[in-house]
């Protein structure tokens, strides 16, 4: 190679900014540049002509030096250190971890081989820390996430075994997934927005959650999350270390919920000292019994409570046959004693227990004064069945009364239509010519009358049977008030004795209602047919209509027989007929129907009534159902 080749082969090796090493076939070093003299700690005069065995430590020497003599008969690129581990050796003996690129070459018909080295020690270096630290974090007993901060939601981009074991949950259910997920429908803790604001603000947080795992079971943790920041103070992730706290959560409950029943329970409940027999606690009942407050009570022994008995006494009976474990528990009676010096009887269980490895007693006590005093009670209690018998006995002598009434009035009001069914059919079986058809027509409508009336009757019983039992079903829509009017009017105009007639209302076109439209029928024409059925011939019955912007107002007046005073509290009573209806067709039930269908509409009905002057009527009907 010429002097001035030479000087432009050095100016590039030394332009190459990994180490460079040029062997020959003989696997001699022919030329280095600096890059290798700072890696392996050799100058170019130390080393070249020497074997490149040098820079290898002497384990690897013998592999290495198959693996070239193959690469130079292969003649071809190759690369090492990316899938297997490669090592060099520097002059001061240190082994470091490398990665090398052969490329083989010819210049005047000999082969050499250029070597580009990498030191990758301190990538090798990172490469095991961070095998180390996931080790380590896979190992921990706790479970552990990472998310990442700079995505929407702060995704889990990675947890550790322990996270899965904790949770029930499996690796792709759980990365990509807010942390959220674990709270299922219960967000509302309040340590939650203690997490988030501390995830808004970028800073460290310790809470107590409430979890669910994959299976549906509670579980308890306390979760502190930590931020980590970029070079620029950004915050890229957080890491969530929990620790399950369940067993703990649960203790502290199972406490409180114990200290709650000491605390809340009606009984009193007392805890003294088994030696000195000093109280030590007491719950609040027994306070609020005895009168003492806990400051007093904790002065005072649990024989400064006992009514004629002493210490010794109370030793020898109780306390020893516990402490001696001659008993488990043991139930006794005795007098009690307020601090107002009132007494009362007690019943007593008296158990040995622990308190932080101290022997104390607790005793329970039930006040018995009211067993005590059972023979009052019993005699009370007899007094009061007796006068409940009577009560039944006499709804029952009712009932039994309206059964009787109702019987008679069902007899009564189905015998006479059916006693006149019976007698125009057989009028009817006589008329047989054709100049006879007017006769025969007027017992047709007879025989229409009377089975209308029958059907009304059944009618009536039906809708008081589902009025009671509550499967009356309402249907509800707009409608135009004229057209029930209409119908409820033409209807009642067909039951007019003579010269009786039906003042319309005025100025109702424009009403609507939004009610059950067949109920509404219902309701005014029976109103309307009793108000033609109580009143006399050649009488005048006069129908008044008004609305609101809330109801409306229905007013239906004649001038009838009215009712007797004495018995207006009874008008809406089923089967009650007044005294002078008597000899009239009815069942008494259209009121109780009526009055029942109003209520149940939001509605109410009013009567005003003098014998033998007439009866008013007044319905107030909402404009809009309420029970839509």
């Amino acid at each position: 190679m010429i002097k001035q080749d030479q000087e432009i082969f050095n100016i590039l090796l030394e332009a190459i900014s990994e180490a460079v090493i040029i062997v020959d076939e003989k696997q001699h070093i022919m030329e280095i540049n600096g890059g290798s003299e700072t890696i392996f700690g050799y100058n170019k005069d130390e080393i070249k002509g020497k074997p490149i065995e040098i820079l290898i430590p002497s384990k690897f020497r013998k592999a290495h030096s198959k693996n070239v003599e193959r690469f130079i008969e292969e003649y071809q690129h190759s690369k090492m250190g990316k899938t297997t581990d490669v090592y060099g050796l520097k002059k001061d003996g240190t082994i470091i971890p490398i990665e090398v690129e052969l490329n083989p070459y010819s210049i005047y018909n000999k082969t050499y081989v250029m070597a580009l080295v990498k030191d990758i020690s301190k990538q090798k270096e990172s490469e095991f820390n961070f095998m180390l630290r996931t080790k380590a974090l896979d190992s921990a007993k706790n479970g552990i996430v990472i998310t990442d901060a700079l995505k929407p939601d702060n995704p889990i981009i990675y947890h550790n075994a322990a996270f899965e074991k904790l949770t029930g949950f499996t690796k792709e259910e759980i990365l990509n997934r807010n942390c959220r997920f674990l709270q299922g429908d219960d967000r509302d803790q309040k340590e939650i927005s203690k997490i988030r604001k501390a995830i808004k603000n970028g800073e460290s947080c310790l809470a107590t959650l409430r979890n669910y795992k994959k299976d549906g079971t509670i579980f308890y943790n306390d979760l502190y999350i930590t931020p980590i920041t970029n070079r620029r103070g950004i915050v890229t992730h957080f890491i969530g270390v929990q620790n399950d706290v369940t067993e703990r959560v649960r203790a502290q409950e199972e406490k409180n919920h114990l200290a709650t029943i000491f605390n809340e329970s009606l009984n009193e409940i007392y805890v003294f000292d088994a030696e000195t027999l000093n109280f030590i606690n007491a719950n609040r009942g027994a306070l609020k019994n005895i009168g003492y407050s806990l400051e007093e009570l904790k002065s005072m022994t649990a024989v400064d409570l006992k009514l004629g008995i002493d210490e010794a006494t109370f030793r020898k009976k109780y306390i020893n046959k516990l402490l001696k474990k001659q008993e488990e528990q043991l139930d006794f009676e005795t007098i009690h004693v307020r601090k107002d010096g009132t007494s009362y009887p007690v019943m007593v269980h008296l158990q040995l227990s622990l308190l932080k490895d101290k022997k104390v007693f607790v005793a329970i006590i039930l006040d018995i004064t009211e067993q005590k005093n059972y023979t009052i009670k019993l005699e009370k209690t007899v007094q009061e069945r007796t006068l409940q018998l009577q009560e039944a006995l006499s709804k029952e002598k009712e009932l039994n009364e309206l059964k009787t009434k109702f019987l008679s009035l069902v007899s009564h009001e189905f015998k006479t239509p059916l006693s006149g069914i019976a007698t125009s059919l057989m009028l009817l079986e006589k008329y047989k010519l054709s100049e006879e058809q007017p006769k025969r027509d007027k017992h047709l409508a007879i025989l229409k009358d009377k089975v209308n009336y029958l059907n009304t009757i059944l009618n009536d019983f039906l809708s008081i049977e589902r009025l009671e039992t509550g499967t009356y079903n309402y249907s509800f829509s707009d409608f135009r008030l004229s057209k029930v009017i209409n119908e409820v009017i033409y209807s009642s105009n067909m039951l007019l004795k003579e010269g009786q007639r039906i003042n319309y209302p005025s100025d109702i076109d424009g009403i609507s209602m939004y009610q059950d439209e067949r109920i509404i029928e219902i309701i005014l024409s029976n109103v309307l047919q009793n108000a033609v059925k109580y009143s006399g011939e050649n009488s005048s019955i006069d129908v008044r209509i008004h609305q609101n912007e809330n109801d409306t107002i229905f007013e239906v007046e004649d001038y009838g027989i009215g009712i007797p005073k004495k018995e207006m509290d009874n008008i809406f009573t089923r089967y009650y007929r007044a005294e002078n209806v008597l000899n009239l067709q009815g069942t008494g039930i259209g009121l109780n129907i009526v009055k029942t269908h109003i209520e149940n509409l939001g509605g109410s009905i009013k009567i005003e009534s003098i014998e033998n002057k007439g009866t008013l009527v007044t319905l107030k009907i909402p404009n809009k159902a309420k029970h839509d």
